[in-house]
């Protein structure tokens, strides 16, 4: 039996979700254990801006997957196309070219 699942799983919600807790109670403790209220309130401020580029970040990742995943499947549907100019056969090599063939100079 597979364990149950929520509707909707949202890990980078999940992540957000103890960031945020995680810069409320880290002030907590700080004030707890000594450390001024100002020292507190930076501490706070930059954990607020890490976990707010961090969700940026996870949100942007989950968008390029989606896409990305979109794309591949788009191109499992369509079959590659070739044109006529794509075909490899003699001649097609511009550039390497040989010019007056083959001679021997003895």
């Amino acid at each position: 039996m597979q364990p149950s699942r929520r509707p909707q799983e949202d890990p980078a919600g999940d992540v957000v979700r103890w960031a945020a807790f995680s810069c409320l109670l880290v002030p907590v403790v700080l004030v707890v254990y000594g450390t001024s209220f100002g020292g507190a309130a930076v501490a706070t401020l930059g954990l607020a801006a890490v976990t707010a580029a961090c969700r940026v970040l996870l949100r942007h990742s989950e968008q390029t997957e989606r896409n990305a995943g979109r794309v591949l499947a788009e191109d499992r549907l369509t079959p590659a196309h070739r044109g006529r100019h794509s075909r490899a056969g003699a001649g097609s090599q511009r550039g390497c070219q040989v010019s007056g063939g083959m001679s021997s100079h003895d």
